[in-house]
């Protein structure tokens, strides 16, 4: 399955989580439902997926966790916030550089529409 198909169903499942619970709610709930979500799909799908920082040549556990990690392939990250800033999307970047993927999505959930709270984040830089 490609990052665009895989995308398309992990859109699918947040807007439908969504348009069931509206806005105002903690990142916490929209976390879960959405993980119910996704595992109704054939998606393989790891939550709070552990993420270590490698520096030089030491591995460190800093306790940092992907809130989901679908196919081995796409980092999502849910947000409940009023609006999405220029540090959500630095941290996206940083997620997927040290999870070597190319392709995420940072979803805030707390919008009238959940189509402005999607970013689709495209990652060039190689590992």
């Amino acid at each position: 399955m490609t990052e665009n198909e895989i995308t398309e169903i992990i859109i699918g499942c947040a807007i439908k989580v969504h348009k069931s619970l509206g806005p105002g709610l903690l990142e916490s709930a929209y976390e879960a439902c959405l993980d119910f979500e996704l595992q109704k799909t054939n998606l393989f799908v790891e939550r709070q997926k552990p993420l270590p920082l490698i520096y030089e040549t030491v591995k460190l556990d800093c306790g940092y966790r992907l809130d989901f990690m679908v196919e081995n392939k796409i980092v999502v990250e849910i947000k409940s916030i009023d609006a999405l800033n220029e540090i959500h999307m630095a941290q996206m970047l940083t997620y997927m550089r040290l999870s070597n993927t190319q392709v995420g999505l940072l979803i805030n959930f707390n919008v009238v529409k959940l189509t402005n709270g999607l970013k689709r984040v495209v990652n060039k830089y190689e590992n």
